[in-house]
């Protein structure tokens, strides 16, 4: 694909989706000069916003289902890692007539300049770590000893458009997730640093079974170079031992948190002290001196929807950590406070087992309220653990998410920590995970109305 000159080539892009993710590399393709189609199963009404940030461009829209025809002369597709390609009937055809697949961060990686590409991977805390990789990198160019840092992949904006500003002497962090990761096979590409924070059950309905998703995961080493490193955390021997099978080549190191940048670190938890272990090491890796580390270190006051502390009202603190979709996450919420807690679980299902997660808020939280489309499921799950169970958590459950925030609300006392922790995905209720905890912060703060 990289020596593939897209000038007045035809390239189909396939999924504009709602909140733009197709927008940057349509947007990049035109400026390559190719003729460019986007093909959604959305309709025109459901993309318009993500259409009119594309309307200064010629591009052909073909939404509310993939024609055929689209693939009639057509160069490359793109696909956006959302699509499951193996069930796609519209991919398959596409690959029978021998037309390349690619995607948006596959065009990158190609073409990336950077000597320096780190990548981040995990089933929960690759997001906090690549920001906290970014917060240190960015301290490290402010003082000059990088030229510039760039941040994007699963999380921030498209870099493709930023590869022309871009030099080898650059750093560059990339979260990839399981979906980008899948797609990176298709040209044996991994990041000269590669993360992988920890592989736990996730997206099972998508890949199907743990050894598929494991699998989409390791080519985050598969393909490094005798240089390249690996980082893996110095608790996990099963994951190690993954990491040393497929990463030929790699070099493994193992990281700890050290407890001298305990005062740099502002946000709680035992779980981002292992997000801040996985920073420090490959930012020491790549040259980065420890003050520095310490600065950007304490310039990191967390992302949104992770934990965030959203308002306190009488007493009472409420979190929304509406990104965690999986019962280890939920977990990883629920211990990282010393004081009571009251859970909110529930969403949509993605087939992962919740019974050690609800065996371990029973013995754990103050009191647990489940809604949602898994409500039911789980308040029977949490019902029948805290039967004969001491201490217990009292189990409440709820219909809809206001009902369910506010039964939270009515167990707390001053001192406690509510925390909406789903464990589940957000689409029976929400458009996505952000539109879940943006509600939530909206209720609390109608709280001190």
């Amino acid at each position: 694909m990289k020596n593939i000159d897209l000038r007045n080539s035809r390239v189909v892009v396939m999924g504009l989706g709602r909140f733009g993710g197709g927008i940057g590399v349509t947007r990049w393709l035109v400026a390559q000069g190719a003729q460019v189609t986007v093909t959604d199963k959305e309709t025109a009404e459901s993309l318009r916003g993500s259409v009119e940030q594309l309307a200064d461009l010629p591009v052909t829209y073909h939404l509310g289902e993939h024609p055929d025809s689209d693939l009639d002369g057509c160069d490359l597709l793109v696909v956006s890692p959302a699509v499951n390609k193996a069930r796609s009937a519209f991919v398959q055809k596409a690959v029978e007539r021998g037309i390349p697949l690619s995607s948006e961060m596959n065009l990158f990686v190609e073409r990336c300049p950077a000597r320096r590409i780190i990548g981040i991977t995990g089933s929960a805390g690759k997001s906090t770590t690549t920001a906290m990789i970014g917060s240190i990198a960015t301290a490290c160019a402010q003082a000059g000893l990088v030229p510039a840092v760039w941040m994007g992949g699963n999380i921030g904006h498209s870099l493709l458009n930023d590869l022309h500003r871009m030099t080898a002497d650059d750093l560059v962090a990339l979260e990839l997730s399981s979906f980008q990761l899948e797609d990176v096979e298709r040209v044996r590409w991994s990041p000269s640093h590669a993360i992988i924070t920890n592989i736990k059950p996730n997206h099972l309905d998508r890949h199907g079974t743990m050894e598929v998703y494991t699998a989409a995961k390791m080519n985050i080493v598969r393909f490094q170079k005798p240089d390249d490193v690996a980082f893996v955390s110095a608790a996990d021997g099963p994951l190690a031992e993954e990491v040393r099978k497929a990463g030929a080549g790699s070099r493994l190191r193992r990281f700890e948190f050290d407890p001298a940048f305990s005062d740099a670190l502002r946000v709680p938890g035992r779980h981002n002290e292992d997000n801040a272990a996985a920073a420090i090491a490959v930012a020491r890796c790549v040259g980065i001196p420890d003050d520095l580390i310490a600065r950007g270190l304490s310039q990191f006051m967390g992302l949104p929807h992770r934990l965030e502390l959203v308002g306190e009202h009488n007493g009472v603190r409420y979190y929304n950590d509406s990104k965690s979709t999986t019962p280890e996450s939920t977990l990883i919420a629920l211990n990282a406070f010393s004081v009571p807690v009251i859970m909110m679980i529930g969403g949509g299902d993605k087939g992962m087992s919740f019974d050690d997660m609800c065996r371990q808020i029973v013995r754990k939280a103050k009191g647990v309220v489940c809604y949602g489309a898994t409500g039911p499921k789980l308040f029977e799950l949490v019902d029948r653990c805290a039967t004969g169970s001491s201490p217990s958590a009292r189990v409440e459950k709820a219909g809809g998410f206001e009902e369910a925030l506010m039964a939270a609300k009515a167990m707390a006392a001053p001192g406690d920590v509510v925390v909406m922790s789903p464990a589940c995905t957000s689409y029976d209720m929400f458009i996505n995970y952000e539109q879940r905890g943006e509600r939530f912060r909206e209720i609390v703060r109608s709280f001190a109305i």
